[in-house]
């Protein structure tokens, strides 16, 4: 009896263990067998090649047929130009081929963070960031692989501002693959495309892919400000207030209403600057002439009203005088001998009417009328000189201002001042 039942459990054992190895021999032909186009993704991922390709010459050459630049903005305070470029990179990778008589496909998608791919970065940039567009890349039968990335550039850009607001300039984004001691990788571009030409008051005019060097690769972007709105804003105020004071000079010296009305013209134009002041572009090699500008008008101004005031006191008493005891009380006593000699006039008038003394009366009379004469004529020959001179200084700063404005404005339009773009590129 025991020994029937350890027979049929040797035998169980047995059959137990046959099909097991049925079961393993059969799923792993069913395995070997898998021809489909996950599967293939499968066998390329469970290589598990992380690191780069590598032959003999240690160099992986990296294709850029493809680049999409767009100019996001440009920061005219700290010079600097924020770009996104989207690449098309493509490369060979031997270990990813596969035998198309097996696995009957040309190209296969495979997950990005499962195989090596390449790096590119900006040389000039401040901060560069690259992320990929997609989680997944494309691989051929011949050990091709294609994928795009997105890059995201901050880029260090002395900008030449000096024609401001009609400037215009070009400014390089580098573009670079790692590589040392002749091992690494070697880009190899195609085309640049531009997207996006107009952001804010910049406009993006052309781009160029261009090499100083073997390995010295660079997008020129040309850019150029839209001139009208700083125009407006900046330009045509300083205009306007320095035209307000040459038409102030219509209105007379006496009363006091030319000098209200030009120290109000200073303390607005200084109210202005100082509301613009983080609205002026930053200095750099080739400083904003505007600025300069605004501080030539501001000494116009104050120019003028100094003058309309030193001839306000030259029509009232003839001339300066800053010493102690000067002509400024003159005019009081002039008043008060004034008033003497109408008392002492009137007094006679009555003596006149009373003592019946005509001869002495007249003569009173004359001498009163003759001094107020002399004093009409002094006062208008006061007024007539302080006219010259206030016509003269008008003149003058007609012609002076018209000429400024003139000059500046050529300046601003026709002058080039000169960057050198490439000083992070330097000989070891």
């Amino acid at each position: 009896m025991l020994e029937d039942m350890s027979g049929f459990l040797t035998q169980s054992l047995w059959k137990a263990v046959f099909l097991l190895s049925l079961l393993a021999v059969g799923g792993g032909y069913a395995d070997s067998n898998c021809t489909t186009r996950r599967c293939l993704a499968e066998m390329l991922i469970s290589k598990n090649y992380s690191s780069q390709p590598q032959d003999d010459n240690c160099i992986q050459i990296i294709k850029v047929p493809f680049i999409e630049y767009q100019t996001l903005a440009v920061d005219t305070k700290d010079l600097r130009l924020i770009s996104r470029l989207q690449a098309t990179i493509v490369w060979m990778d031997p270990e990813l081929k596969w035998d198309t008589s097996v696995y009957q496909y040309d190209k296969v998608v495979l997950p990005v963070d499962k195989i090596w791919t390449p790096e590119l970065h900006v040389t000039n940039g401040i901060v560069t960031t690259m992320k990929h567009s997609s989680r997944d890349l494309l691989a051929y039968s011949n050990g091709t692989v294609i994928h795009n990335v997105i890059i995201n550039a901050e880029v260090n850009c002395e900008v030449n501002l000096f024609n401001y607001p009609f400037a215009a300039d070009e400014c390089p984004v580098a573009i670079h693959a790692w590589s040392t001691d002749g091992c690494g990788t070697e880009l190899v571009f195609g085309v640049v495309w531009m997207i996006g030409s107009t952001h804010g008051d910049w406009k993006t005019d052309d781009v160029n892919l261009l090499e100083k060097k073997a390995d010295q690769n660079y997008i020129m972007v040309s850019l150029s400000i839209t001139y009208l709105n700083p125009f407006i804003t900046l330009l045509v105020p300083s205009i306007l207030i320095i035209l307000a004071d040459v038409v102030s000079f219509a209105l007379p010296l006496g009363g006091g209403e030319r000098n209200s009305f030009k120290v109000t013209l200073v303390l607005s134009f200084t109210m202005f600057l100082i509301i613009l002041n983080n609205q002026l572009p930053g200095d750099g090699q080739c400083s904003p002439i505007i600025r300069p500008h605004f501080c030539i008008c501001l000494v116009f101004l104050v120019l003028s009203m100094l003058v309309s005031l030193v001839l306000t006191r030259v029509a009232q008493d003839g001339g300066l005088n800053l010493c102690c005891g000067s002509k400024g009380s003159v005019p009081g006593n002039t008043g008060n001998m004034e008033e003497k000699e109408a008392e002492e006039a009137k007094a006679d008038i009555s003596v006149i009417q009373l003592n019946a003394s005509d001869n002495q009366a007249l003569r009173k009379v004359i001498s009163f009328l003759e001094t107020l004469e002399t004093k009409e004529l002094e006062n208008e020959r006061r007024q007539k000189f302080a006219n010259t001179l206030d016509k003269i200084f008008f003149w003058l700063y007609l012609a002076v201002g018209v000429i400024y404005f003139c000059a500046i404005t050529c300046v601003m339009v026709l002058y080039k001042c000169e960057v050198n773009h490439f000083d992070f590129w330097y000989e070891k």
